[in-house]
């Protein structure tokens, strides 16, 4: 396994995980259908990495690898069956509520409110974190500016296209001014456009010093926007550098190759 020893780099890690594991328990007729006699399965197995300020990790892995679980542990919104995540100094959990406060969560299953407008969905998510009147109408302005929202900030949510709904979210996600921010498969289905806004606004939270955890499938993405990257198959990682050394690894192969040959271990 290729993998970094962040212990021994002198950096400052603002998302930090050490042996995280995520154990579920299986049924009678769920272990059947895995063909295992086993009665729990590890989704994430002893996972350790670190990400930093002002830097893109970008975690990948196949369909079902523990990708979304991992991201889903390092929000709170999954508890570790074991192990230690500690975001911004704060212990994922035992310090839920401070966790939050500095994260922002983009993923493709959180559904919006179909009756209310975007601009109704992103007040109300401002309120749920505090921000403050003035804060909020200038955050709003910059993401529906660079997000391209004006022209159907007033439309009810249901009468929106899929990128539309996307924008919305990202909009709703950002709108606390996060410090961490993590995109799950953010450009999935959308058109090209509404893509390339996507990666402008995540360029921009890297000028900003934000530290950004992207999870992608599409490789030109991550070699456009990624500074580390990690791998993991089955729950465990299998690789762990930057992005520099895995295009170095890639020579003479394409990108996507050479995660193939990673994943498979060829």
């Amino acid at each position: 396994m290729l993998e970094r020893n962040f212990s021994l780099i002198p950096i400052c890690i603002m998302i930090k995980l050490e042996q995280v594991s995520k154990i579920y328990s299986l049924s009678k007729k769920q272990q059947q259908e895995q063909q295992t006699n086993s009665n729990s399965i590890a989704a994430v197995d002893r996972l350790s990495f670190g990400c930093q300020p002002g830097r893109i990790f970008s975690l990948l892995g196949p369909n079902g690898a523990g990708k979304t679980t991992t991201l889903r542990m390092i929000a709170t919104l999954l508890q570790p069956s074991s192990g230690s995540i500690v975001v911004d100094g704060f212990d994922t959990q035992t310090q839920g509520q401070e966790v939050r406060r500095s994260i922002g969560f983009l993923t493709g299953s959180t559904h919006l409110y179909e009756r209310l407008t975007p601009e109704e969905i992103v007040k109300y998510f401002a309120d749920l974190h505090q921000v403050a009147p003035a804060d909020f109408n200038r955050r709003k302005d910059e993401l529906f500016t660079q997000l391209g929202i004006n022209s159907f900030r007033k439309k009810r949510i249901g009468q929106l296209s899929t990128g539309m709904k996307q924008k919305v979210s990202i909009a709703r996600t950002m709108i606390h001014n996060p410090s961490v921010v993590i995109f799950d498969e953010p450009t999935s289905g959308l058109d090209v456009i509404t893509a390339a806004n996507i990666i402008n606004l995540i360029r921009t939270c890297k000028e900003e010093g934000k530290t950004v955890i992207f999870s992608s499938h599409i490789m030109s993405e991550v070699d456009l926007l990624c500074d580390e990257l990690a791998i993991i198959h089955k729950g465990q990682l299998v690789y762990s550098d930057t992005m520099e050394a895995f295009r170095n690894l890639s020579s003479g192969k394409s990108l996507t190759e050479t995660f193939i040959n990673i994943v498979t271990g060829q």
